[in-house]
Parts: structure tokens; C-alpha cells; sequence
């Protein structure tokens, strides 16, 4: 069974993970739609971004820790994970508790396409080569496993030797200098959505002082985003139209010479980073620094 381990892993009580829902499957492929694919920011014990490929009805899996890179010179480490249900694809929010516990964000998604014929065969080898169709990551890349078979005594993909692969760009158009997780951060389901406003959206509480990651880096992050979330909701509470409504029949209510004359606060825009659709035309540094070679 395709999705075994990914179940074995979760109880479904607890999170909002989808569960695997073979209609789902059973409608895109009546739909003969492109293969699709993603790219999950997941905050949990630490902060990775997990690559998803679509393919015979499940999400072939990869955690890349340092996330996707679009120079050519990085080789990034992959680590070949259990497969996801394809509705995963559309999966943001907050894993409260158990395995992965933490925020994921929807940050790239778009279709792939394999450049073989012989996916099954490419994965084997460890050596698939493709391209990507996304909102942040386009043009051919290359997965290349570092030693060893994918496949456990018991077949399943990721579960014995061979769970290390690279993720490396190629050259094309799409590639360049630039840190793509810095330079286009938020989502792509929610506009202009970081992890804070995920965990706003959802109940920044949820861990009460006791987050997935305490120590180092991650927990600092943690705490900052727990801090910057409960400040989301306070703002959001305020400005809620309940609560303007309010302050309105106050106001109203007092004397005409005592009532506030004062424009109503613009909305105030925090400062975040260039937003997903910023990242999708190609850049001119990229596009300068990427003249096209011969394929790793």
C-alpha cells in the first residue's frame, strides 16, 4: 500500500493532514491533467522545505533542509521520504501535535514534467532529470541519489538504503545568484502570507509555551513567530469591523464637541518581502548569469 508509512505516522484525530482520499486520485486521472508539484516550507524540529513530485497517484517525496536553490553550483541534499497523498498538494496550516508538529506553508506549486521516458527506471538508477512549471522554481532540474537503492526489503521507496539524494538546477533561463527562499519567502495559497499569519489564521496558542523546537535557531524562530502571530490576532481583533462598529455608536454617542474628528488609520501594511507572483518572470541577474551549458 502506496501510502502505508505516511498513515502509520499520523493520527488523523489530531491533525489536519489530509488522510488520503483515493477519489482524489481517482478524479485526476479522469481529468488528464499535468502531473502536478510542490514545495512545502515546514517549520517543525527544524525549518526544511519538502519537494514533491506527483506520480501513480501519490506525492514522491524529498525534505531538502537548506530548501531549493537555483545556482547551478549548490547541490542541495534531498532526503527521500514517505509518500503523500496527492491532496497533500494543497495542504497549509498547523500540525498541532505528533509526527511533524509544527507550521507548513504552501510555497511554490505549479506542474513538472520528467525529461525520460522511464520514470520508475530514472528513480531506480537514482538520476531522475525534470522540469518544473512553478510560481518560484521553473526550467530542468535533476535529482541524484548519492549511493545506494531506494527501496526497502519490503519495497517501499525511502525506507532503507538510498534515502540521500541532491537536488542541483541545471542551466537554463531559470537559473542564477539568487537565494529564492529569501528573495520570494511567503506563500502561494495565502497572498502575501508568512508563517506567523499561518499560525494567526489557525490559534497561536496551540503549544502553550511548549513549541515542536525549544533550543537554537529553530526554537528562536519559533518564538518569534508565536510572538508575532498573538500580535496578528490582537491588530486583527481591532480592527475587526465589530469592534470599528463599536467605537463608531461610542463616538456618536458623545457630545458633537468632544467627538473625534481624526481620519480613520490607514491600514497598516507590515513590511514583508517580494510576494510568490514576483518571483515567477525571470530575472535579469539570473537570466545574465545563466547562459545555457550542457546538463550535469
Amino acid at each position: 500500500m502506496a501510502l502505508e508509512d505516511y498513515k502509520k505516522k499520523r493520527n488523523f484525530s489530531k491533525t489536519p493532514e489530509p488522510s488520503g482520499d483515493t477519489a482524489e486520485v481517482e478524479k485526476r486521472k479522469t481529468q488528464k491533467s499535468s502531473l502536478f508539484f510542490c514545495v512545502q516550507k515546514h517549520l517543525a524540529s527544524h525549518l526544511h522545505y519538502d519537494l514533491r513530485l506527483e506520480w501513480n497517484g501519490v506525492l514522491l517525496s524529498w525534505a531538502v533542509p537548506k530548501g531549493p536553490s537555483i545556482d547551478p553550483a549548490d547541490k542541495r541534499l534531498a532526503m527521500h521520504v514517505e509518500d503523500h497523498p496527492v491532496e497533500y498538494g494543497s495542504f497549509e496550516g498547523v500540525i498541532p501535535e505528533g509526527y511533524g508538529a509544527g507550521i507548513v506553508m504552501l510555497w511554490d506549486r505549479g506542474s513538472w514534467t520528467p525529461e525520460t521516458d522511464d520514470v520508475e527506471g530514472s528513480l531506480k538508477k537514482g538520476d531522475l532529470k525534470f522540469t518544473l512549471d512553478g510560481f518560484k522554481l521553473k526550467g530542468s532540474w535533476v535529482l541524484v541519489r548519492t549511493g545506494g537503492y531506494g527501496r526497502s526489503s519490503s519495497g517501499g521507496r525511502g525506507a532503507g538504503d538510498g534515502r540521500s539524494w541532491l537536488l542541483i538546477k541545471h542551466r537554463d533561463d531559470w537559473a542564477g545568484p539568487i537565494d529564492i527562499t529569501t528573495f520570494a519567502p511567503l506563500s502561494v495559497k495565502t497572498p502575501d502570507a508568512d508563517l506567523a499569519d499561518i499560525l494567526a489564521a489557525d490559534n497561536p496558542e496551540v503549544w502553550s509555551g511548549n513549541p515542536p523546537a525549544k533550543g537554537g535557531d529553530t526554537g528562536t524562530m519559533f518564538r518569534r513567530i508565536i510572538e508575532r502571530a498573538l500580535e496578528i490576532r490582537e491588530e486583527n481583533a481591532t480592527a475587526s469591523p465589530a469592534a470599528t462598529s463599536s467605537a463608531a455608536r461610542e463616538d456618536s454617542a458623545k457630545p458633537a464637541a468632544t467627538r473625534s474628528t481624526k481620519p480613520a488609520a490607514a491600514k497598516s501594511v507590515s513590511a514583508k518581502s517580494v510576494s510568490a507572483k514576483s518571483a515567477a518572470p525571470k530575472s535579469a541577474a539570473a537570466k545574465s548569469a545563466a547562459k545555457p551549458r550542457k546538463k550535469r
